[in-house]
């Protein structure tokens, strides 16, 4: 089994289909990217960890990394998401947003492997 596979599997089984909804999302278009486990959370790496997600109590954490955040700003306060220096919070009782997160996703794919 896939070590992303087992963390959404130990999680509570209310928010796996939203861990495997932004999985999926991420995976879509970081094809080539290794799917591994650091910093105890699902990670896409690609000669550099590219992004990062988490489970959290009410919430799924993103990790594009401070410039990721930055980069998104504007697009996270439109869309009223909590962020920090390095990380977004995508609520599980809201839509997820896998729109956005295919684009973070993707920008995290071209400025970190730069």
């Amino acid at each position: 089994m896939n070590p992303i596979d087992e963390y959404i599997a130990e999680q509570d089984e209310a928010v796996q289909d939203n861990l495997n909804a932004v999985r999926d999302t991420i995976r879509s278009v970081l094809p080539d990217a290794v799917e591994k486990i650091s910093w105890g959370m699902p990670t896409w790496w690609d000669k550099h960890n590219l992004i990062h997600m988490a489970a959290a109590k009410h919430h799924i954490g993103i990790y594009p990394g401070g410039d990721g955040v930055e980069y998104f700003t504007a697009e996270l306060k439109k869309r009223n998401l909590r962020y920090s220096k390095g990380a977004i919070q995508i609520p599980y009782d809201d839509t997820l947003p896998l729109d956005l997160i295919q684009e973070i996703a993707v920008w995290c794919g071209v400025h970190h492997k730069e």
